[in-house]
């Protein structure tokens, strides 16, 4: 028996334990310091948060939503604003043909 393995009777694989924390959430949270002397010269802050999107919703996080790489809608928006403005001076530009068309006509008769 000295040469037999022991395995778990309840193997826990990775797809259960990446469906636990996604589903609880888990945050990592740390600080990195550089000093020289007793003089701090630079911290980094460093903090992770591994969750599902459901859970960070519900916990008030959604700035992937208002990110141009990672969402359609802020790019949406964008062409919207674009679409407005250059219909506004497309119709600028077609009053001033109008009055320079109507000047023209005016002059000749």
């Amino acid at each position: 028996m000295a040469g037999q393995m022991t395995h778990a009777l309840e193997a826990t694989n990775l797809a259960d334990i990446l469906e636990r924390v996604l589903d609880k959430g888990i945050v990592i949270a740390g600080d990195i310091q550089i000093m020289l002397a007793d003089v701090e010269l630079l911290t980094i802050k460093i903090r992770l948060m591994i969750a599902s999107v459901d859970k960070a919703k519900e916990m008030g996080i959604n700035w992937w939503e208002a990110d141009s790489y990672l969402s359609t809608k802020p790019r949406q928006i964008q062409a919207e604003k674009e679409a407005a403005k250059l219909s506004r001076k497309i119709a600028m530009l077609e009053t001033q043909i109008l009055k320079s068309a109507e000047k023209k006509s005016g002059k000749a008769n």
